[in-house]
């Protein structure tokens, strides 16, 4: 864990997106150290603490939810 530490110290993160939680936040994990970022309601990448995995996961029920319900109503609508 040391060394991949001290590689990021010296090289920087290397991010990836190992969450899409809506179409403008995301989650994100450094391949190297597995630190874990999201992005707050600014659109700035946030250390991911418990309380904003509970935002998001909260966040990302209703954009689920949302888009079913939008999904069913063009598909009723169209019906028609």
């Amino acid at each position: 864990m040391a060394a991949t530490k001290l590689y990021c110290d010296f090289f920087g993160h290397n991010y990836q997106i190992s969450k899409k939680v809506t179409n403008h936040v995301k989650e994100y994990t450094c391949k190297c150290c597995k630190k874990q970022l999201t992005t707050n309601s600014n659109g700035k990448l946030i250390e991911l603490t418990p309380k904003f995995q509970e935002i998001n996961q909260a966040l990302e029920r209703i954009y689920n939810n949302r888009m079913m319900r939008l999904k069913r109503k063009t598909l009723s609508s169209s019906i028609y």
